[in-house]
């Protein structure tokens, strides 16, 4: 038998005892997939971390565990891996509430202490040279707090409580929650959630929350994982938008188009045909268009010509 001892395989060992103590439960194909190994590569490495004297457990139908307490020492970082702490750090403090950022700082610190010298000036030179402008999206700066109330909800099983207040309503309702997970999008925190009020699950925009404080009840029944819950309830009727534009102004619409919907373009001369599916014609596609409208026209619908036009209509009238 022909046992691989080259670098590669030494890198992916040491890999698979990482991600081994990252995660509670490591499943053979999750390792498979990531290394682009077969099953009976990774059932060798990990016979090979036993042997070695790493207690690994395998639960049969569920994966590979470590023994509790077992720890691997301080590894060191390649300049690529350590110079990317810089960009997190950054992207926490413009992306995260306060407190779960001080919280990043704090795990950077301890990170940072395991670096060699010249990894630490690396970075302290980074540091100088990266900066995110702009102030943070999708966060109520009276609420400091909220991203750590709202993660310990979900680690510690216990109802939320919070007052929310709608797009439709300026006085904030008191809505009792149990939180599945919190997304990312179009700029702002959601956080997904079955709500006791509406006795459905529903999502909630965390810079809308204008209080909001963890229970002692505990959740009250066992929910679906965060993508298979949105996968399952997202039901957007969309609307097929064709428009042309000229070839001059595209590069600025690269940003906003696939919020709107983008589908496909067609380069015609100076002219570029634009498809999408729009969720909201009326309002939203027909905003956004009049931005850059004078260097466009609509192909179709016509329920898009109407809206731009009586959009317009009623902000001539306020000219005069």
């Amino acid at each position: 038998m022909i046992i691989d001892e080259s670098p590669n395989r030494f890198d992916r060992i040491v890999a698979i005892l990482i991600q081994l103590q990252s995660r509670k439960i490591v499943k053979a194909k999750e390792l498979a997939d990531r290394f682009g190994v077969t099953l009976r590569t990774i059932y060798r490495d990990i016979k090979t971390l036993d042997s070695a004297g790493v207690p690994i457990i395998g639960e049969a139908g569920s994966g590979y565990t470590i023994m509790e307490g077992y720890r691997l020492p301080p590894v060191m970082f390649t300049p690529e891996e350590a110079g990317s702490f810089v960009a997190a750090e950054k992207l926490m403090e413009k992306f995260t509430d306060q407190l779960m950022s001080s919280h990043f700082k704090k795990a950077m610190f301890k990170i940072k202490s395991v670096l060699r010298s010249d990894e630490k000036n690396m970075i302290a030179n980074l540091e100088q040279q990266i900066d995110i402008t702009g102030s943070p999206f999708g966060f109520n700066k009276e609420l400091p707090q909220a991203m750590q109330h709202v993660t310990e909800s979900m680690v510690t099983q216990r109802q939320l409580l919070l007052q929310y207040r709608s797009v439709s309503n300026e006085t904030p309702l008191q809505r009792k929650i149990e939180v599945i997970g919190i997304f990312h999008e179009n700029q702002f925190w959601y956080i997904y959630a079955w709500c006791h009020l509406r006795n459905d699950y529903r999502q909630f925009r965390i810079d809308r929350i204008t209080n909001l404080t963890i229970t002692e009840v505990p959740f009250t029944k066992k929910h679906p994982a965060l993508q298979e819950l949105r996968n399952k309830n997202i039901k957007i009727v969309t609307t097929r938008v064709r428009i042309e534009v000229k070839k001059s102004v595209m590069p600025y619409l690269h940003f906003g188009r696939d919020y709107h919907g983008f589908l496909s373009e067609k380069i015609s001369g100076d002219m570029v045909e634009m498809a999408f599916d729009s969720p909201d014609v009326e309002m939203s596609f027909a905003r956004w268009y009049i931005m850059f409208a004078d260097y466009a026209h609509i192909l179709e619908p016509e329920s898009l010509k109407l809206s731009v036009r009586r959009i317009l209509d009623e902000a001539l009238q306020k000219l005069n």
